[in-house]
């Protein structure tokens, strides 16, 4: 009995565990989610701001694009030459400095279209080419000449050359077929002859072990490449092409200076130049005198108005362009054949 007794008073053991409070473990993962969270909200918010200020940017840029072609337009459409005519008595000059060639300032459109321009300008009386140029291309030369010949005879107005430093080649062919050419006693002018150059690499590129490899169709058409060698037909060739060119230069300075050329002074066409003060004393100039001088005593109007044409900034920039989509276009095909 006692022991039953006993046994009715002890306390019962459960056969489920106790509930036992969370171990410090447990504890910590709430504030390390809630670090986590903090985070990613912060990084999120990050990329947001960095999302909203390259857009910024790129609208900004867009818009100082925008602005900067706008001010090119307005350069282009403020700077460009002017069609005006001046009513008062002037002498109209048009500089000719530099090489003569298509793409240059002193090309023939850029020359013929300022000629134009001061001939049909009422206020005229004259015009004076300032030129300062070793030479350059004779076909451009040679549109410039028959231009000033036409419109001279259609408008009666006198076309002189004033020389500064330098008047040779197919500046001098230029300056022929104008009424007078002043130059400076130190000027250097003339050289009366025709010249194409080139190098030739066929000896470097046989030493260094590089091969050629040219695909033609037409006997000459590598005609002066540098990487093949000239044989002597074609050098005669290129010879008799030369020597055309040169006399048809000869002749439009004979026709142009007439009577006033000394054409029995040795080597006048052979391509060398002479001080000022010798081109006068043979020929291929008139006088010394400056652009002011023959203003002021030859055509008798004083004041001196540029009509020279010059690209003006987005012109400039125009080209730049063009010529560099040119070069890739060019880069892109060079592997294609072409007619040339």
């Amino acid at each position: 009995m006692t022991d039953s007794n006993t046994d009715r008073n002890e306390p019962q053991m459960s056969s489920t565990f106790p509930f036992e409070p969370p171990g410090p473990a447990a504890g910590a993962q709430a504030p390390a989610a809630a670090w986590e969270r903090a985070t990613l909200e912060k990084l999120a918010f990050a990329a947001l701001k960095e999302q909203r200020a390259a857009r910024r940017w790129k609208i900004f840029l867009r818009l100082a694009w925008l602005a900067f072609f706008c001010a090119l337009l307005w350069l282009g459409l403020s700077r460009g030459p002017s069609t005006t005519t001046n009513s008062k008595s002037h002498t109209a000059v048009i500089e000719i400095k530099g090489e003569i060639a298509n793409d240059n300032t002193a090309s023939a459109e850029s020359i013929i279209s300022a000629m134009k321009t001061a001939f049909t300008d009422e206020g005229a009386k004259g015009l004076v080419l300032l030129i300062n140029s070793p030479g350059g291309s004779p076909v451009q030369a040679g549109m410039v000449t028959d231009e000033i010949k036409r419109m001279r005879a259609k408008y009666g107005k006198p076309v002189y050359a004033v020389v500064e430093e330098t008047c040779a080649s197919a500046a001098y062919y230029i300056a022929s077929a104008t009424d007078k050419i002043f130059v400076n006693k130190a000027s250097m002018v003339g050289s009366i002859g025709v010249l194409m150059d080139s190098f030739g690499f066929t000896g470097v590129m046989n030493k260094v072990g590089v091969e050629r490899r040219l695909l033609i169709s037409g006997e000459h058409k590598n005609f002066l490449d540098p990487f093949s060698p000239m044989n002597d037909a074609e050098r005669a060739h290129a010879q008799r092409m030369l020597d055309q060119i040169h006399e048809q230069f000869i002749g439009a300075v004979k026709a142009g200076r007439g009577d006033r050329l000394k054409t029995q002074t040795p080597d006048l066409f052979s391509g060398l130049v002479w001080t000022g003060e010798e081109a006068v004393d043979i020929g291929l100039a008139d006088q010394l005198g400056g652009v002011d001088y023959v203003a002021r005593e030859v055509i008798k109007a004083e004041e001196l108005v540029d009509y020279t044409q010059r690209d003006n900034i987005a012109e400039r920039l125009a080209k730049k362009f063009s010529t560099s989509m040119v070069e890739t276009m060019l880069r892109i095909e060079h592997r294609a054949p072409s007619l040339r």
